[in-house]
């Protein structure tokens, strides 16, 4: 593979641009300027709302119809932190004993890279009119609000007449070796917001009182009591856990006036957002009834619970890792949300990436040769998915 389109120099000059959200950091440039290169047509939408950042996103194609294959990810990355604590410069893209490190050299621009060197080494191979499509999305807003980003660009790119068969995510899926786990859905997300009232008084004449605080114990006890589920096929139970519960009374002879606490709900696909909402108030009344004065505020969620049917896409998916790993991929629907969550209302999605061991922390970092792998394994589902009418036949119907 030539050396300017190997992932190892991909993901070096990826993390070499700052692209904290919202900033583009000149990782959409490189990539445009790469994938025009190799014949790729590339476009650069900007979306926006009052409110939040303005996002550049970009995507790109090559063929000309058949089976579209869809690779997705982010560029944008969280902030480094305290700059001094690094091993090496986060941006700097170093390699030290087998391992490079940056920020987003696993979440996620070392799976970028490897998608892209994948799609140029197969395209440089098999040539333009290779029987199918292959498109790339890719966002700057995955860490930011996820407004700007996947969700819009998967719009604008439907409205002009774009049709996706089955979708690749780049995420770090794997959680200590490469080959673990393939992400074919995940748990939906969300979050309440419970203020239990009361009246505010001395503690020496609780009489004139009502302290909230044991209200807010018996209904905090009341949500935790009894599980929500007992999980399905390919889910865990759902699980609800609070984050704070607070008064903000800073004096010691003041029985505060309001309890106020905040839950998240990660759960399964037995449950949409309306109907845990309503169960949740329905714990709530019962544990309170006429006794405890609260208001329930569950905040908007666009983080649904879905699920990916294995089929022969996931097939052929594993079998990849299984030749280039030996290890034949968990399919899980374990951990928090990704963008997988837009993508599955435009087509089957998956997810698979390198190790996220480091995601997020300082000196975040993948081996080198995982990115050799990575980029084997998706050459691999390439050369499958595009082989032949067989292998369309086998995969059933294009994505909507």
């Amino acid at each position: 593979m030539p050396t300017d389109i190997a992932p190892l120099a991909l993901a070096q000059a990826l993390i070499r641009c700052p692209s904290v959200t919202p900033d583009e950091g000149g990782a959409l440039d490189l990539l445009q300027r790469v994938l025009e290169e190799a014949g790729f047509r590339v476009e650069r939408p900007v979306f926006s709302e009052p409110g939040t950042p303005d996002i550049e996103n970009l995507y790109a194609r090559i063929g000309s119809g058949g089976r579209h294959l869809l690779f997705a990810g982010h560029t944008d990355v969280v902030p480094p932190g305290a700059v001094a604590a690094w091993r090496h410069g986060p941006f700097a893209g170093t390699v030290e004993d087998g391992l490079l490190y940056g920020r987003g050299a696993a979440d996620m621009k070392g799976g970028i890279a490897c998608m892209l060197a994948s799609a140029l080494e197969f395209v440089a191979r098999r040539g333009p009119d290779f029987g199918g499509t292959i498109g790339f999305l890719i966002t700057g807003d995955e860490e930011g609000p996820a407004i700007n980003g996947t969700v819009k660009l998967l719009d604008w790119a439907r409205a002009r007449g774009e049709r996706f068969d089955h979708c690749l995510l780049g995420e770090p899926t794997n959680p200590s070796r490469l080959g673990e786990m393939i992400k074919i859905g995940r748990r939906g997300s969300l979050t309440g917001k419970l203020t239990v009232h009361g009246r505010q008084g001395h503690v020496a004449y609780p009489h004139r009182a009502e302290n909230p605080i044991p209200g807010m114990l018996r209904l905090a006890s009341a949500l935790a009591a009894e599980p929500l589920d007992d999980g399905t096929a390919h889910f865990s139970a759902s699980n609800l856990e609070f984050t704070t519960i607070d008064v903000g009374n800073p004096a010691t002879n003041v029985i505060p006036a309001d309890a106020r606490a905040v839950f998240n709900i990660r759960f399964n696909e037995g449950w949409s957002a309306e109907t845990l909402g309503a169960e949740i108030r329905t714990r709530l009344e019962r544990a309170a009834g006429n006794a405890i004065r609260f208001t329930l505020d569950l905040q908007p969620s666009n983080a649904p619970a879905f699920l990916t049917q294995p089929d022969a896409f996931v097939d052929l998916v594993a079998e990849a890792i299984r030749v280039e790993t030996g290890l034949t991929p968990t399919l899980s629907t374990t951990g928090g949300t990704s963008d997988a969550r837009f993508i599955k209302d435009a087509c089957p999605v998956i997810e698979f990436g390198l190790v996220g061991e480091t995601m997020h922390q300082t000196d975040e970092c993948v081996a080198v040769a995982d990115l050799e792998r990575l980029t084997a394994i998706y050459g691999r589902v390439l050369d499958g998915y595009f082989a032949g009418s067989s292998t369309a036949s086998a995969d059933g119907p294009r994505g909507a």
